[in-house]
């Protein structure tokens, strides 16, 4: 469900939460907000990796809250994917299996066990609690609350947001040290595998760590307004400014980053 708006922009037609309570078959709660967040954007690339098609709805409610949200999945986030009367799913490895099961082919987990040892692994250390996005996130948060600038309203929605991700002034200073080290995680790998001829983290095929990574490789240095046509307020807040952490961004992340939306991804990116 989508509409062309201008040459490279394309908007998703999002339904109710009212109306998608109501629909058999899949559904994606994304929000409506054009920002490339990072599990939002993974769970898109996933579902398009697999070529199944899905009806996005909105975070929102009528009212403008998450209540129905809650109501619907007992928790406020996006993205939540949703299967016939099946329990809603809510992280990214139970979105990540659902697209398995539903669509074998292409498979984005590896058959070998020491693979998806791998794979998750280093998943985690992109998606989960204290990861790549979380840290980021902090950095991010800090870096709003702590500015003059920011208007009082604007403030205390980000220290409110900041609760989910256990921000402090000292979290947030720990955070780029823990970006830093997992971007080197990442590049050491990427590295290992163009060694032994290979264009992808794991094995000799696309898995969903490279969609992870590319998807969240936003949080350092969005895609281009071409490719990524973002609300232009967040394109400055999604740029990583630390120096350290941009160094550990390094050129074969970035270009690994292009390759895996080029080629298996969709661009422009949609909201």
């Amino acid at each position: 469900m989508a509409e062309r708006i201008g040459i490279n922009s394309v908007k998703l037609s999002y339904a109710s939460i009212a109306e998608a309570r109501k629909m058999p078959g899949l559904r994606i709660v994304l929000g409506a907000v054009a920002v490339p967040g990072p599990w939002r954007e993974a769970c898109k690339g996933i579902f398009h990796a697999k070529k199944l098609s899905y009806v996005p709805v909105a975070s929102a409610g009528a009212d403008g809250t998450h209540r129905e949200l809650v109501e619907w999945t007992a928790q406020s986030s996006a993205p939540v994917v949703i299967w016939n009367d099946e329990r809603p799913r809510s992280t990214w490895i139970e979105q990540l299996f659902l697209a398995e099961r539903l669509a074998p082919n292409p498979p984005l987990i590896p058959d070998a066990i020491e693979d998806r040892i791998a794979m998750f692994g280093y998943a985690n250390e992109i998606c989960g609690e204290r990861g790549l996005g979380w840290s980021r996130r902090l950095t991010m948060i800090h870096s709003t609350v702590t500015d003059p600038a920011t208007p009082e309203a604007q403030r205390a929605f980000w220290l409110q947001f900041g609760k989910k991700y256990g921000y402090s002034a000292e979290a947030a200073a720990a955070a780029p040290g823990r970006i830093i080290e997992i971007l080197n995680l990442l590049d050491a790998r990427l590295c290992a595998q163009k060694a032994r001829g290979s264009r992808f983290f794991i094995g000799d095929r696309l898995s969903a760590l490279d969609i992870y990574w590319a998807t969240f490789a936003a949080l350092i240095e969005p895609l281009g307004p071409e490719q990524c046509p973002m609300a232009t307020a967040f394109r400055d807040l999604y740029t990583e400014r630390n120096q350290a952490v941009r160094a550990a961004a390094t050129p074969l992340l970035l270009a690994h980053r292009d390759f895996v939306y080029q080629e298996f991804l969709e661009l422009p990116v949609v909201f």
